[in-house]
């Protein structure tokens, strides 16, 4: 930094972050290097909202790890959106019968020009109810136990209805009530005061603006006081900002905006909803999926979509996908048997942990192994991915591969004996 000469005459000194362009500075002037590193900070870093055909979508000159629904499928969606002649709600993209479409997947039937894939596996009723509530006055609840797609649903539901997925308040311990509603640009504040330019919106403000679906994840989660700041949002319809006067002091949903939450039953009792936010709430329950092939369509569906990352094909052979669902099949039936917690997993043996344990399996065959599956790894998987206490997961695991697994072993043979020494040998390295 330049000083001042004893003549007094005028040096330049450089703004920090400024790179060369200087500004004169007073030898008798005092310059407080952090509030003007606040109000540059501001002016450079903080951007303007950006458009709705800006949101989530890939950068040109690379990819993105994980595609948003409406990135991924943008293609269907601009498709079905062109073939749309039915009466859409509010600013909806697709009419609620295509939305339906683009969720379950087309038929030869629809006498469409171009197969619609399937997306979710479930039952019919549920998704039409979910979507019957965001064309009403209620937020929609989806509640289940985990894994059961309530996030994939809405994910699916929030693009085909708004174009963008990504308004999302992760909901934990530790969510506060400025996640839900908006907090404050320090920077901007100390240079120029409270002001809309210096709020930094939640996702849900966001969605209320643009009047599109915001997403509330794992509700119950959170605190019941950070609850319930989403009743006046889903009742009144707008956000009130004390900080601000006048017209700058609320903000309005605009037509199309609604509240997508999800929640697992497990965790009934962490922290109910209120009564008040109960009743501004449609509760749709997502059932654990029991029927054998729908789950097989399921995890196949899943492990090929997240192994497509990795550019290769997923070769599952009939015969270990079936000792899969079978295993878990026979572990749940064990489960819901057991006279005590202590006799059980603490694994919810959903069909997400099925997809978890067969994409594990799948990697480590092709980087480690034959570059295929098999029955041994995917035994060593299932292990791996199923114990999370020791010894308590690994007593009740070997129990049940000694009771169950060994007799289909004798019984059955083929990749079952290899299946039951790969699931022998993992719990061994573990006590």
């Amino acid at each position: 930094m330049a000083r001042p000469t004893a003549s007094g005459s005028r040096h330049l000194l450089p703004l920090p972050g400024a790179g060369k362009l200087p500004v004169p500075c007073q030898p008798s002037q005092a310059v407080n290097p952090s509030l003007t590193d606040r109000t540059l900070m501001a002016k450079k870093t903080i951007p303007a909202a950006p458009a709705k055909s800006e949101v989530a979508k890939p950068a040109a000159d690379g990819e993105i790890l994980r595609q948003p629904a409406e990135v991924k499928y943008a293609d269907e969606l601009a498709y079905l959106a062109a073939a749309d002649t039915a009466p859409r709600p509010f600013t909806w993209r697709l009419s609620p019968r295509l939305v339906r479409l683009f969720i379950l997947g087309s038929r030869p039937g629809d006498k469409l020009e171009r197969e619609i894939r399937q997306k979710f596996y479930g039952d019919p009723s549920v998704v039409e109810r979910a979507i019957v509530t965001l064309a009403s006055d209620r937020g929609l609840l989806l509640i289940g136990d985990p894994g059961t797609g309530k996030s994939w649903l809405a994910e699916l539901l929030a693009a085909a209805v708004s174009d963008n997925s990504t308004h999302v308040v992760q909901g934990t311990a530790g969510t506060t009530e400025d996640q839900i509603k908006y907090s404050w640009n320090v920077a901007m504040v100390i240079a120029a005061g409270q002001s809309r330019e210096s709020m930094i919106p939640s996702p849900i403000m966001t969605a209320m603006r643009k009047g599109e679906m915001g997403r509330f994840e794992e509700l119950t989660r959170c605190t019941s006081d950070v609850q319930d700041a989403l009743i006046s949002i889903l009742s009144e319809k707008y956000i009130s900002i004390p900080e601000l006067s006048g017209g700058a002091g609320i903000v309005f949903a605009r037509p199309g905006f609604n509240v997508i939450a999800t929640a697992n039953s497990r965790d009934r009792g962490v922290n109910d909803l209120s009564t008040a936010l109960k009743r501004r709430f449609n509760f749709v329950q997502i059932p654990i999926v029991t029927n054998k092939k729908t789950e097989k369509e399921i995890v196949l569906f899943r492990t090929r979509e997240l192994l497509a990352r990795n550019r290769f094909e997923v070769d599952v052979p009939p015969a270990l996908l079936d000792i899969l669902l079978q295993t878990f099949g026979d572990m749940r039936e064990a489960s819901a048997g057991a006279s005590s917690e202590d006799q059980k997993l603490e694994s919810s043996l959903s069909t997400a942990e099925q997809i978890g344990v067969l994409e594990d399996a799948v990697l480590h065959g092709h980087f480690f192994g034959e570059r295929q599956l098999e029955a041994y790894t995917l035994a060593r998987s299932l292990v791996g991915t199923l114990v999370r206490r020791i010894p308590e997961d690994v007593s009740v695991l070997n129990k049940f591969w000694h009771a169950v697994v060994e007799k289909r072993g004798k019984e059955q043979k083929g990749e079952w004996q290899p299946f039951l020494q790969g699931g022998k040998d993992a719990m061994a390295t573990m006590t």
